[in-house]
C-alpha cells in the first residue's frame, strides 16, 4: 500500500527517475493500491527496462523512508494516442474521486475486456 501522505513525494521521486532516464513524464497519480504513469517512452528505451528502473528505484526509496513497501511483480501498459493524452491526464489527476465509484479491480477488468485481453488473476 502507498500511504496517502507519501504519495506526492513518491510521484516526485518517480518523476526524478524518469528524468534521469530521459523519459518525459506527462502525469503521475494514484491511490493507496495503485499508481498510473503517463510518459512518452523514448525509442532508445524498451518498456520493461523503464518499468524495472521506475519500480526498483522507487521501492528502494520507500524502504529508505521507513515504509514497508514493494510493487507487485507485474505491470500493465497501454499506448495512448497524442489526441487522447489530455483525457488520460485528467483521468490520472482524478483517481481518488474516480475510485469512490468503482474499484480499481472492476475498472481494470473492464479495460482489459474492451481491449480483448482475458484477465489472468494469477
Amino acid at each position: 500500500m502507498i500511504p496517502a501522505d507519501t504519495q506526492p513525494q513518491l510521484w516526485g521521486y518517480l518523476s526524478g527517475i524518469a528524468k534521469r532516464l530521459s523519459i518525459p513524464m506527462l502525469a503521475i497519480g494514484g491511490i493507496e493500491n495503485h499508481a498510473h504513469l503517463l510518459f512518452a517512452l523514448p525509442p532508445t528505451l524498451n518498456l520493461s527496462y523503464a518499468v524495472k528502473e521506475l519500480k526498483g528505484g522507487s521501492s528502494r526509496w520507500m524502504q529508505e523512508k521507513g515504509v514497508s513497501f514493494e510493487w507487485q511483480e507485474g505491470y500493465s501498459a497501454f499506448s495512448v494516442s497524442p489526441p487522447a493524452a489530455s483525457a488520460v491526464k485528467r483521468y490520472i489527476a482524478a483517481q481518488r474521486e474516480h475510485h469512490r465509484k468503482r474499484s480499481f479491480e472492476e475498472e481494470f477488468s473492464e479495460l482489459l475486456s474492451k481491449c480483448g485481453v482475458k484477465l489472468d488473476v494469477r
